[in-house]
């Protein structure tokens, strides 16, 4: 097939070693190899020292200010019970292997259980003195029995990757962590649905999949560590939602324990079972306020072979739109993701890691397509027919085609670094939101004008603000609004909060697209839900748990 000289041109301006093969003598699709960057407390906020500054390495465990004075309105409910001695016998005899109870009570285990309290952002901090590790669903079951009938609050903990302070004790809760439930029940290779336990990892499942030619419709930068149970407890949404859809679709079941020990089996592989109220649905992004997911039966998609990736730079957010537009319409089947990423995160990410940058211009905005499918000829002759429009167009003035898996992985670091990279001053902070696709960059360039016009963004250590960037899922409407700090300011907190959330809410948007609320957005759900909705989830969440044990102080 003919290829436009302009088009050719443009794409072989490729940062790749000079021995490398030209580009697109033919495309030449890759295995698709993710950014393999650490996911450490390097890459979020860290907490400030006695200056109020912050530093590039992680904080450590004591210097994390405790949530109890973070959020000195919450106060401890009295209606729980103190820990005492009885009760972590009797969890002892229940679980009987010695590593499943961390004891803090009746020994010094401050440094074993402070993994447990505090979260990977190093960010919210608890004061639990007890962690358990049950290996069953029975062993969760007769866990939750008893802390109901006796009044203690719990914390289910999942990989604690969370960006909400969900997933962490507010006080002196019990945490019920789920690592040792991580079996691979069962896998039907002929319908794609995998049955696991809550505890498997998300890299673990993928794994595993991808020997039966299969992939999770789930994809996180926190992939190495998550579970699967906390995704689904939080609906994670991630890098495969524009082509596999939410997690609300995919779950076919799950099994639970409610907070007075029932057992919950509705751990379905049926992709049509319209018998009553769908209830598995409360406890996919519920955050473990209702009961502790044990299990999930999931459809999982047939693994692509044919995987091209393409990174572009575009003039303005107009073109973004219609180069989302051109790519729904031209690559409809293939497109996997559709990633939008601002000028301002890819000159950070650049001058952080000294990588090579793709392009050889800089441009307002940049965007990354993944597209995936089962015929290399098919999706290489619509991937560059789509190229040659929209090159021909002006909708995109540059871009580049990873032609090898070290290519590929090259243009996913530039996406999937921005978050560390964004850390390397000391803190961010983080907004997720959901937004109309036309507005999405709008509030982007709001936040930044009103914090410039405040005089808190600048370029030395007098500023507290480094930049404001705006990257994230453009096939999803999925914006995430990033403040890079060098220590912070309570000045800076009151020119973004609540001027965000009203923003968002003037245009009808979510204050929370994929991380949740946690603790962190509890107080804000008004923006994003009416009165009438949040009193019937207090409802749902006073049905299932009158006693209030499951992750109190946090959501609703």
């Amino acid at each position: 097939m003919a290829t436009s000289s302009r088009v050719l041109a443009s794409l072989r301006r490729v940062s790749v070693p000079r021995q490398a093969s030209p580009l697109l003598q033919r495309f030449q699709p890759a295995i698709r190899v993710r950014w393999a960057g650490t996911t450490s407390a390097t890459s979020e906020p860290h907490q400030p020292n006695e200056n109020g500054t912050v530093s590039s390495s992680p904080a450590p465990a004591k210097a994390i200010k405790l949530t109890s004075e973070t959020y000195p309105e919450l106060q401890r409910n009295s209606k729980f019970a103190k820990l005492s001695q009885d009760h972590v016998k009797y969890f002892q005899e229940l679980l009987g292997s010695e590593s499943a109870v961390v004891d803090g009570l009746s020994k010094d285990a401050s440094e074993d259980i402070e993994p447990f309290n505090s979260d990977w952002m190093r960010k919210y901090r608890g004061q639990t003195k007890l962690v358990l590790k049950p290996q069953s669903t029975q062993e969760v079951s007769s866990i939750l029995e008893y802390c109901n009938k006796n009044r203690l609050a719990v914390v289910p903990q999942g990989g604690n990757t969370g960006l909400v302070g969900g997933s962490v004790p507010v006080f002196d809760e019990i945490v019920i962590n789920l690592q040792k439930m991580n079996k691979i029940r069962a896998f039907d290779e002929v319908s794609g649905i995998l049955v696991a336990d809550a505890g498997v990892i998300l890299e673990v499942a993928d794994n595993f999949l991808a020997e039966k030619n299969h992939i999770f419709p789930l994809d996180l930068g926190a992939k190495g560590s998550c579970q699967i149970g906390g995704n689904v407890s939080t609906n994670a949404g991630g890098l495969r939602l524009l082509r596999y859809g939410s997690l609300h679709g995919n779950v076919l079941g799950i099994e639970a324990v409610l907070p007075d020990g029932t057992i919950m089996n509705d751990l379905s592989t049926l992709r049509k079972n319209n018998t009553g109220y769908d209830l598995k649905q409360l406890f996919i992004g519920g955050e473990g306020t209702i009961g502790i997911i044990t299990a999930i039966s999931i459809i999982c998609p047939q693994r692509s072979e044919a995987i091209n990736v393409a990174y572009f730079g575009l003039e303005s957010y107009e073109q973004v739109q219609k180069a989302f537009s051109e790519a729904k319409t031209q690559l409809s089947e293939i497109l996997s993701a559709f990633e939008l990423m601002d000028g301002r995160s890819q000159k950070i990410v650049n001058t952080v890691t000294g990588k090579r940058f793709p392009l050889e211009g800089e441009y307002p905005f940049y965007c990354l397509i993944e597209t995936s499918g089962s015929n290399t000829d098919h999706d290489s002759e619509k991937l560059q027919n789509f190229l040659e429009s929209v090159m021909e167009s002006s909708i995109v003035s540059d871009g580049v085609l990873a032609q090898d898996q070290t290519q590929i992985q090259d243009l996913w670091a530039y996406r999937e670094g921005i978050s560390e990279c964004l850390g390397h001053w000391g803190g961010v902070y983080k907004y997720d939101l959901s937004l109309p696709i036309s507005d999405l960059y709008e509030l982007v360039n709001d936040v930044r004008d009103r914090l410039i016009e405040a005089g808190v963004v600048g370029d030395d250590d007098s500023f507290p603000a480094v930049d404001v960037v705006g990257y994230g899922h453009m096939g999803d409407a999925n914006l995430h609004l990033n403040v890079a700090v060098r220590r912070y300011d309570k000045k800076v907190e009151k020119l973004l909060e609540p001027f965000v959330y009203e923003w968002v809410q003037r245009k009808n948007g979510s204050i929370s697209a994929e991380h949740g609320l946690g603790i962190a957005k509890k107080a804000y759900i008004g923006y994003s839900r009416d009165e009438t909705m949040i009193r019937l989830m207090k409802q749902i969440k006073n049905l299932y748990d009158p006693n209030g044990i499951m992750n109190p102080y946090k959501y609703i």
